[in-house]
């Protein structure tokens, strides 16, 4: 079945395209992705190249009509497709994966194809090609799916995507609809999760980092792993602190400084609150952050705050490296 004899110009459902992406996503770790680069191209080359090799995917998915009309559908077809390696994506594939994307009115094909775009994305080449077919926004469109697996695998491929300098630029626009996400999904679900991933991603470096400075009181009402990690690359940045010690805080913020707490936790934490610490107010603007209640400055950094108390406690914690990281703080 490896050589797409099988395939004939009678198939025409999106259920087919969708088997080869499920073998194209199974075979996701032995991707060899395409040398050419970019749609561009692709088209420069008259567009028969990709199709000449009986071996790729485009060969295997020639009878398809793009538009990946709804015609008669049965799950058999899914098991006459091979899932070895369905040969390079190439550019026009990826395009095509897009074109069925919007057309398809099924929970599971869209998982499927967001699987395999975002799969694809993983590498940078195909970064750059998905931005060039105008992608981002197609993608980024299904963030709001009504199926929460929908969202999942739509943060999946666009997290992929943000490790793309210049992809970065067109996903700040869902921004305050990955916050919405946030606060609106259960804590740790595999949803928010995803949502604070791509938060994540935007704010590795400071040049996206001001779309955040509304939502520190969200990110500190929450403090689980992830939130932990945006928090610390906005702590990062000296031009943030000032919004950061101004947001409300939750007073059981301190009750995370505990031995019963996880490591994982509590050394992004630490970390945090190493990146507080470092910051020196003027006498004026400490009193100032005095007056403001529950403020994250009379919470953890304030002569009053209980914090000095409790990394004490932590010198004995059996971790090393929360050890190395309660020194410094109090150093």
């Amino acid at each position: 079945m490896g050589d797409g004899s099988s395939f004939t110009p009678r198939i025409g459902s999106i259920k087919t395209l969708l088997g080869i992406v499920a073998g194209a996503g199974a075979s996701y770790g032995i991707y060899k992705l395409i040398n050419g680069g970019s749609l561009r191209r692709y088209k420069k080359r008259g567009g028969n190249e990709g199709s000449s090799r009986p071996d790729s995917l485009l060969a295997k998915v020639s009878g398809l009509d793009l538009m990946c009309p709804r015609s008669e559908r049965t799950d058999d077809t899914l098991g006459d497709i091979i899932h070895q390696s369905a040969g390079n994506l190439e550019p026009q594939h990826l395009n095509m994966l897009l074109t069925c994307l919007q057309t398809s009115n099924s929970t599971p094909d869209k998982c499927r194809l967001l699987l395999t775009l975002g799969n694809a994305a993983a590498f940078t080449v195909n970064q750059n090609v998905i931005r060039e077919c105008e992608g981002i926004p197609i993608i980024g469109g299904f963030l709001s799916d009504p199926a929460p697996e929908v969202k999942v695998q739509t943060l999946n491929a666009l997290n992929n995507l943000c490790m793309n300098i210049q992809n970065q630029e067109q996903l700040t626009v869902y921004v305050p609809q990955v916050l919405e996400l946030i606060e609106m999904s259960a804590v740790n679900s595999d949803l928010q999760l995803g949502a604070l991933r791509l938060l994540t991603n935007l704010s590795v470096t400071d040049k996206h980092q001001h779309l955040l400075k509304g939502s520190v009181t969200l990110l500190l009402s929450l403090l689980v792993v992830q939130t932990l990690k945006v928090l610390v690359n906005l702590s990062s940045n000296p031009d943030m602190m000032d919004d950061i010690v101004q947001a409300q805080a939750p007073a059981s913020v301190m009750l995370l400084f505990d031995m019963q707490t996880s490591s994982a936790v509590l050394l992004r934490l630490l970390t945090f609150t190493g990146n507080l610490k470092a910051w020196r107010p003027s006498a004026q603007v400490a009193e100032e952050l005095r007056r403001k209640h529950d403020c994250l400055f009379r919470v953890m950094l304030d002569e009053s705050s209980e914090l000095h108390s409790r990394l004490v406690q932590l010198m004995s914690h059996s971790d090393k490296e929360i050890q190395a990281q309660v020194a410094r703080i109090l150093t």
